[in-house]
């Protein structure tokens, strides 16, 4: 059975681009959602710094987050995102992860 793949980004406004950023990670949200190898895709927003945001996503497999990256929509995200924030992200593999009930 393929190991599922976390992946988490961070990602912090560069200065007076919050809302320009904010738009952008929120279109990512519905074509996400709707790939057929997501299972979760999900944005946050830090409480005590309104400019910094996590996604957190999760695929069934190292080819569906793959294929995620190929997509038009994480494309355009890719052509605008060193413009309105810094970025951290980490693709993860389980080791020892509580099943969902």
């Amino acid at each position: 059975m393929p190991e599922h793949v976390k992946v988490v980004a961070a990602l912090t406004a560069r200065p007076g681009q919050v809302d320009a950023l904010k738009a952008l990670l929120e279109s990512m949200i519905a074509p996400s959602r709707a790939e057929p190898g997501n299972l979760r895709y999900d944005l946050w927003q830090d409480q005590a710094d309104p400019g910094r945001f996590l996604f957190d996503e999760l695929y069934i497999d190292a080819a569906a987050n793959a294929a995620h990256r190929e997509t038009p929509h994480f494309q355009a995200y890719l052509a605008q995102i060193n413009d309105l924030a810094d970025r951290t992200a980490f693709a993860l593999t389980p080791v020892d992860v509580k099943p969902e009930a």
